[in-house]
Formats: structure tokens, C-alpha cells, sequence
């Protein structure tokens, strides 16, 4: 039982450690994501590398800006301004994050654009959306990307 359990731990940490997934991508992008502009940074890891194709999943935090209205601030302490009763201080704060996972499928043609697609999981939503990456360093990008309720433009660099 305990060689199943080791095996089967073992040979994705085997298959992850292949030489095509030596490569770890991040990304720092400005986003409107499902109606609030913010960040978000993002980290990934290819799976597959063949000629131009890869494949990358990732995961990423996105900070936004959110909007509590009918909550007010005063004197430190936060406020329903309808019923006057004290609430939890996160209604006041403006601060939002959320975590996203994602996947994308591209091809890079030699020394120019990757083209691709990709889907991102975010706040209970599945979404389909296009990228494209322009080398302006090498291993460093400028990367869009555009989607269903999703707009990103920001930098992407291979570590």
C-alpha cells in the first residue's frame, strides 16, 4: 500500500522535473477582470515544450479595487449606514484579491509573436480568452491578453 502511495507521488514530481518544465514563467499584468481594473501577478510552469508549442498552467493572485457601499468609516470602526450596527472591518476597506488558476496553449513562431489561448478559472467562472506575447528582451515578453469579461496587457518573463 505504502509503494502505491510513493509511487504515485513520485512520478508527477518526476514528470514535473522534466528538462520541459525546467523553465518557470512569470507575469505581472494591469487587468479588468469581471467588471474591477486591478494587478495581477501570475506563476506558471510548462508541462509541454515542442518546437514553438507549449503548454503552461499557473496560478496567479489578482488585487482589485471593490466597492462596499452602504458601509462607512468612523473613527476607525466600521458602519452599516442603514442600520448603524458595527460590522467586520473588511466592509470599509476598499482591498480586494482574488485567486485565479490558469492554462494556456501557444505557439511562438521562431524569433517573433506567440500566439495562443488560454482559460482562466477565477471566482467560481471558467473563461476562454486569446494571448499574444512579443519578445522585447530575450526571455522577457510584452504579453495582452482578451477575453470574455477579461482584459490583461503587462510583462511576461522565463526564469
Amino acid at each position: 500500500m505504502k509503494f502505491r502511495l510513493i509511487a504515485g507521488v513520485a512520478l508527477p514530481v518526476a514528470l514535473a522535473a522534466s528538462p520541459a518544465a525546467a523553465q518557470i514563467v512569470g507575469e505581472a499584468n494591469v487587468a479588468r477582470s469581471e467588471g474591477d481594473w486591478g494587478a495581477e501577478i501570475a506563476a506558471g510552469v510548462p508541462v509541454i515544450e515542442d518546437g514553438g508549442f507549449s503548454i503552461t498552467p499557473g496560478a496567479g493572485v489578482f488585487f482589485h479595487h471593490r466597492d462596499h457601499s452602504g458601509y462607512e468609516n468612523i473613527d476607525s470602526q466600521c458602519f452599516n449606514e442603514n442600520s448603524g450596527d458595527r460590522v467586520s472591518d473588511g466592509k470599509c476597506d476598499n482591498s480586494g484579491t482574488k485567486i485565479f488558476g490558469k492554462v494556456e496553449a501557444a505557439y511562438r513562431l521562431p524569433a517573433s509573436l506567440a500566439l495562443g489561448v488560454g482559460a482562466r478559472f477565477i471566482g467560481g467562472d471558467l473563461r476562454a480568452y486569446g494571448t499574444v506575447a512579443m519578445p522585447v528582451f530575450p526571455n522577457i515578453d510584452l504579453k495582452g491578453n482578451i477575453g470574455d469579461h477579461y482584459l490583461a496587457a503587462g510583462v511576461r518573463a522565463r526564469f
